[in-house]
């Protein structure tokens, strides 16, 4: 099998969930591997990777992660913006502080990365991967600030790979019902949550949920040269849900 070619990576928001199985799976790529969080470094992070504690939303934490990054390993090559938040609300129920919170993490935060490695990568070249969302497409219902987040990371994705390729080619991933602890959160508003996975599960043609790795997997093509004619695309990965009608299969 062959081996992509090594590359300096940068992966936001990479000390759990989906983030974590994008890290764990650069790293097995044979990837110089750079991440981030709020928080302290997560015990149980692989020893290869470089860890920064850093808040996104900050155009100065994602300088300081670009210049990190470069002095540790060279160039960044790829950046995978997984860093998200997400609150349950409706629009009338969202304070300002809501709106700061997921605009400047989702939105401001995949910005400030962007721009921060543009400008090198225009000169070197490069791959930028956003992690976006199914509820870019479809809402989920009291999702709203996070819902029109990731239509923006959506559209940012189009016009990064517009504006500059042929030096970087720049996709989305749009990840279904994955179980991770923002999915949970997810099921548990309703009023009924076992009741609303059991409904949930039943939509996937695939019979069952994502996992992290489902996601890692596709950052993985998507980086290596096996994908270098694709760029301006939102790829969704969610099981073949919301390829289904509102139908409920399981009732029939």
């Amino acid at each position: 099998m062959d081996r992509p070619v090594t590359q300096t990576a940068i992966v936001t928001g990479g000390s759990r969930g989906i983030g974590r199985a994008i890290v764990d799976q650069l790293v097995e790529d044979g990837h110089s591997v750079v991440t981030c969080g709020r928080g302290d470094r997560p015990q149980d992070l692989s020893d290869d990777v470089l860890w920064v504690t850093a808040d996104v939303s900050l155009n100065s934490d994602a300088t300081k992660l670009v210049e990190a990054a470069q002095a540790a390993f060279g160039p960044v090559s790829l950046l995978v913006n997984n860093a998200g938040v997400q609150v349950e609300k409706t629009v009338a129920d969202s304070t300002d502080d809501d709106w700061d919170l997921v605009m400047n993490v989702n939105c401001r935060g995949l910005f400030n990365m962007c721009r921060a490695v543009l400008t090198p990568m225009a000169k070197t070249g490069g791959n930028i991967i956003n992690i976006g969302s199914i509820s870019g497409m479809v809402a989920d219902p009291s999702m709203a600030l996070y819902n029109a987040s990731k239509s923006w990371v959506h559209g940012l994705t189009r016009s990064i790979a517009v504006d500059h390729g042929p030096k970087v080619r720049c996709n989305a991933i749009r990840p279904g019902w994955i179980m991770t602890e923002m999915a949970e959160d997810g099921f548990a508003l309703a009023n009924d949550p076992e009741r609303a996975m059991a409904d949930a599960l039943a939509r996937h043609p695939v019979g069952r949920f994502g996992e992290p790795q489902d996601i890692a997997n596709m950052v993985s093509w998507l980086v290596s040269d096996k994908a270098a004619y694709v760029s301006g695309e939102c790829f969704t990965i969610d099981g073949g849900m919301t390829a289904a009608s509102p139908l409920n299969p399981g009732l029939f």
